[in-house]
């Protein structure tokens, strides 16, 4: 069952209570950003039209959006209500709001949905949970990527780590400095990585630090051959002494 974790400053709207109704799991808690996140991977900003606009004038949308972006791989932001009505009420020129679609869209690589009502807002968000994303075809063949620079097999090569998207790797980066220091830190300094719980962080310093099973068997395979051999080379010169 997909868990959906809502801001609690949303317990005076009705939208977590109809998605109760639609059999989802809801926890409350303090978002550091956003107003529901679903599975720890998608972000919602969810706006009446009239915060949106108050948001888009005071300059708020963006840092609210921005802080999305920096924390989670997908970023939503949900327009409820009547955008043309408050459009004309408050004489705002259209072309501002199509130029704040525009920035959203390609500058913040955000997603945007408009929805009537709450009832509406709360099915988008059932949907996305629900929402299982096409099978992505296995590849017969291996290419290495087109990199010519160090920074970027830096970013590569993090990213190959579970839970590190281009956005983490970026981050991990920025906060180590080297994949070195990366690699060398320990679980409380991986937590400092927004976008990484205790939890993952955990795997990744038990992926990083663990014995390679083979390695194990081969060395301990060695060592008992080293045992043997001495054994055998002992037991032969004492034969030969006692001769």
């Amino acid at each position: 069952m997909v868990t959906i974790y809502v801001d609690e400053r949303e317990k005076n709207s009705r939208v977590p209570n109809i998605l109760i109704s639609k059999g989802l799991t809801i926890v409350f808690k303090m978002l550091e950003a956003g107003d529901y996140v679903i599975s720890n991977y998608i972000g919602i900003e969810r706006k009446s039209a009239n915060d949106y606009l108050n948001s888009l004038i005071d300059g708020r949308l963006f840092d609210q959006l921005n802080r999305l972006k920096k924390i989670y791989e997908k970023t939503l932001l949900i327009i409820e209500g009547d955008i043309h009505k408050e459009i004309r009420n408050r004489n705002v020129h259209r072309n501002a709001i199509i130029g704040s679609y525009i920035s959203i869209l390609f500058d913040m690589e955000a997603y945007i949905i408009t929805t009537r009502n709450e009832e509406e807002t709360a099915e988008v968000i059932k949907r996305i949970a629900f929402h299982k994303p096409k099978p992505v075809k296995p590849l017969t063949t291996v290419h290495k990527p087109k990199i010519s620079t160090v920074a970027e097999w830096q970013r590569y090569i993090i990213q190959c780590f579970p839970y590190i998207g281009p956005k983490i790797a970026q981050r991990v980066l920025e906060t180590f400095g080297s994949i070195h220091n990366f690699c060398n830190a320990s679980i409380q300094e991986l937590t400092r990585i927004e976008g990484l719980s205790d939890k993952k962080a955990g795997e990744l310093y038990q992926i990083i630090h663990a014995i390679y099973k083979d390695y194990i068997e081969k060395v301990g395979s060695e060592h008992k051959k080293r045992i043997i051999d001495y054994l055998e080379m002992n037991g032969s010169k004492r034969s030969k002494e006692v001769s």
